[in-house]
Parts: C-alpha cells; sequence; structure tokens
C-alpha cells in the first residue's frame, strides 16, 4: 500500500493531532459536554485510535471494530455526552487527520498524490463506518434504558 508511510507519519503524531483536536473541541460552542471533559480522557481516546489507525483502516468491516465502537456509542449515551457531540467529534478529528496528512506530504509526484488520495479515501470509509456504529451502539443503549423504564 502506497499510503503506509502516510499513516506511520500519522500515528507517531498522534499526540500533535491530539493537541489539534482539543483546541477545536474547547473553541467549538456545540461541543457543551465534550468540551469539558479532562485533557488526558481526550488525549487518551485519541491516542486508541490514531495510534491503531493503520489496523483500523484495513478491518473496517472487522466485528470485533464493529464491536468496539458501538460499545462506545452505549458509554457516551451513559455518559450524558449528547449524540451530535459524539458524531462532531469523529467529524472534527478526522478532519485533523487529513489536515495533518495534507501538511506533511512530501514534494508532489504522481506516486504521492495517489497515496494521499488512497489514504484519505480509506479514512472517510472508516469514519463513515466508525460514525454508524456509535450511532447505533447508542440508540441500542437508549432503546433498552426506553424498554427498561417502561
Amino acid at each position: 500500500m502506497l499510503s503506509t508511510r502516510l499513516v506511520s507519519l500519522i500515528e507517531s503524531h498522534w499526540e500533535e493531532i491530539a493537541s489539534r483536536l482539543i483546541r477545536a473541541l474547547r473553541s467549538n460552542p456545540e461541543m457543551e459536554c465534550l468540551a469539558k471533559q479532562p485533557d488526558i480522557e481526550l488525549r487518551e481516546w485519541c491516542q486508541e485510535i490514531l495510534e491503531h489507525l493503520g489496523y483500523l483502516l484495513s478491518a473496517p468491516k472487522d466485528d470485533e471494530v464493529r464491536r468496539r465502537f458501538e460499545v462506545l456509542g452505549r458509554v457516551r449515551f451513559e455518559e450524558h455526552v449528547p449524540l451530535h457531540e459524539a458524531v462532531l467529534r469523529l467529524q472534527i478529528l478526522k478532519d485533523k487527520i487529513l489536515g495533518f496528512m495534507h501538511e506533511q506530504s512530501l514534494p508532489v509526484s504522481g506516486i504521492q498524490l495517489y497515496a494521499e488520495r488512497e489514504l484519505e479515501q480509506r479514512t472517510n470509509r472508516f469514519f463513515d463506518a466508525l460514525i454508524y456504529h456509535i450511532v447505533h451502539g447508542y440508540e441500542m443503549a437508549l432503546r433498552r434504558n426506553y424498554q427498561a423504564a417502561s
């Protein structure tokens, strides 16, 4: 895969990307709940995704990945994090990853452009699936909570 170098670069610079995410969350008025989380929690969340990005990008349909992020959706529900904030955080993280990737690009050649484009497409597909699984897990927890209350 041509984008392996870019993925390794993202994985090894996860702290820089996490810092960008934290700044974006703190300055976004739509992130009332998640912006209040301690930096360490936000960094650990980023680290979990970014340090394993190569694996996660290659296994978006993997049952383990699906379960992991459905559980994350359930946890967000139990923490009373609004669903729109959980989704927006993922969208911001994706934006920070792609921004970092574009900044780190080598001088442009056809092969490098192909590698960037390939990674961008894989990242978009992964985050689309990730959002779906988090929403699914959140909705399952919401239904269970509703049924238990009935």
